[in-house]
Formats: C-alpha cells, sequence, structure tokens
C-alpha cells in the first residue's frame, strides 16, 4: 500500500507557483491577488482560511481577508462581492463555506464574477466543465487529478466509483475523470443515498471516492483488492482524549482500507492540502487571464 500524502505533491506545485511568482516580479509586474472572505468564526473554516492565506504568503502571493459577523445581512455581503468584482486589483477571490443560514449560498456563489471564481463554484465555470472547455476546476476536484498525477495514478479504461454528488466535489470529479483528458477516460458511476446498491458498486470500484461526509462510512468490505481510495471527507469528531478534543476523520475507516488498498490518501494530510494548492493554481490562471498575459511569460 502506497500512501498518497498531500504534503509533497503540494510542495512541488507551490514551489512552481513561487518560481511564477518570481518570473512576473522580474517583469516589474505586480504578484498574484487572492482574497477570501469570511462569515462568523467556524473553528474549522477559521483553520482552513488562515492555511490558505498562510500559503499565499509562502509562494509570494497577495493575500487579504475580510471579515464579517454571523450577524452579516446579505445584502451588505453582496455588495461587498460586487466591489471586489469591481477591484482591479483583485484576481481571485471565494466566500468560505458554510455560510449563516440567512445568506442564500447560491445567491453568494452566483454573485462571484466567473472570471475571479477561484474557487469555480459559479454557473458558468461548472457550465464549461461540462463542455469540456477551458474554466476553473473547482479546487477540490483539481486538487484529487493533480495529486493522482504526481504519483503516475491513470485512470484511463479504469471504474471510478464516487460517492457522493455535491457541486463541490461530486459531480465535478466524475466529469473529470470520465472527460476526455490525459487525466481521464475512466468509466463513472455516482452513488449517492438513494443508491439501493451502493456497496455493490464500491466492490467494482478501481478508484474510489468518498466525498460524502459521514466520518468511517467506507469500510473494508465496500473496498476491491487493489483499489486506489481517495477520501475527501474531512469532519471533526468530538474526541476528549485529543490535546484540541476533537480528531479529524475522514469518510473511509483507514485502518481497514489500508489493508486493501493499492493507494490511499490519509485524513489529514491528503486532499485537503492538494485542494489548497489546486486553489493557487486557479488564482495564478486567472491572473494571467485578466491581464491578456501567456503562461509563456512565466518561463521566459
Amino acid at each position: 500500500m502506497i500512501l498518497l500524502e498531500g504534503k509533497p505533491a503540494a510542495a512541488a506545485i507551490k514551489a512552481d507557483l513561487s518560481k511564477q511568482v518570481n518570473a512576473l516580479i522580474q517583469k516589474k509586474l505586480r504578484p498574484p491577488h487572492l482574497v477570501a472572505v469570511l462569515i462568523g468564526n467556524n473553528g474549522a473554516s477559521e483553520t482552513y482560511v488562515a492555511s490558505k492565506i498562510k500559503n499565499c504568503e509562502e509562494i509570494g502571493f497577495q493575500s487579504s481577508l475580510i471579515r464579517f459577523e454571523t450577524s452579516v445581512p446579505e445584502d451588505i455581503l453582496l455588495q461587498k462581492l460586487e466591489e471586489l468584482n469591481n477591484d482591479d486589483t483583485v484576481d481571485g477571490m471565494l466566500v468560505q463555506l458554510p455560510l449563516p443560514k440567512h445568506i442564500s449560498e447560491e445567491k453568494v456563489i452566483n454573485t462571484i464574477t466567473p472570471e475571479k471564481d477561484v474557487d469555480g463554484f459559479h454557473p458558468v465555470n461548472l457550465g464549461r466543465l461540462a463542455q469540456g472547455a477551458p474554466t476553473f476546476i473547482p479546487a477540490t476536484p483539481y486538487g484529487i487529478i493533480l495529486l493522482m498525477q504526481h504519483y503516475g495514478i491513470h485512470a484511463k479504461g479504469k471504474h471510478a466509483v464516487v460517492i457522493g454528488r455535491s457541486n463541490i466535489v461530486g459531480r465535478p470529479i466524475s466529469i473529470l475523470l470520465s472527460s476526455n483528458q490525459p487525466y481521464g477516460n475512466a468509466t463513472v458511476t455516482i452513488c449517492h443515498s438513494h443508491t439501493p446498491n451502493l456497496k455493490e458498486l464500491s466492490l467494482q470500484a478501481d478508484i474510489l471516492v468518498a466525498a460524502l461526509g459521514k466520518p468511517g462510512f467506507v469500510t473494508a468490505d465496500m473496498i476491491k483488492e487493489g483499489a486506489v481510495i481517495i477520501d475527501v471527507g474531512i469532519t471533526r469528531v468530538e474526541d476528549t482524549s485529543a490535546k484540541k478534543g476533537f480528531r479529524i476523520k475522514g469518510d473511509v475507516n483507514f485502518d481497514e482500507a489500508a489493508a486493501k488498498a493499492s493507494y490511499i490518501t490519509p485524513v489529514p494530510g491528503g486532499v485537503g492540502l492538494m485542494t489548497i494548492a489546486a486553489l493557487l493554481k486557479n488564482t495564478v490562471t486567472a491572473y494571467l487571464k485578466r491581464h491578456n498575459l501567456s503562461e509563456a511569460i512565466l518561463s521566459e
């Protein structure tokens, strides 16, 4: 069994991005600027946003964090997003999910201009993804593809089973794995809460992507011998014996799965790190598009 660790894969991507940022600066151009908007003080969101900002600083990006109280009116938040849309110094922007119940996730996603939507959630970007057109790929699915590429895992001719159908992970990764691209050409089955024979299908998977948000849901009896296991789950589970009072658990029972898998992602330390790396790559792409610059400028 080989551990699909995100740290070395993400480090390689960040090293390349750092060189690209230095190339821009040497040409007297400003570095890419990513803005994150955080509402409230959700612990997991705080940690994730802090990691995004830290990674931006490490590779030379400019980063900004805009905070709102949980009680912020929806119209005030949307107004700020429109301001960021029109700010020429901002290349990429995102609003950290989940949102308070009084704020429409759909309105927030639709308000962010597709050209700065580095999370890849806007319907325009998702539509382009479905058509196979150039676009911002949602960060977590993109991170999964980058992780597979780093470890030389090919999907061509394989049966991939995705457990979960969210617009953030499940649907986009199913499109990517089935697309006619170097990283795709798999036959993909999507499973969800209404799939009656989920275990039967998961046992057929050469590549199993678990993205349903239920800790330990995937057990050994659902895994084909030698399968590649991609665990997207990241749930805080209360644990009084842990220093922080909780532990991070994935959707896969790791100890059971590791005994049967050929490759498996750890949680934490797997897909989460790649999500941030993919977000940074999307931000560079947004920067180049907005300034009508070719990628060639980064290697001159």
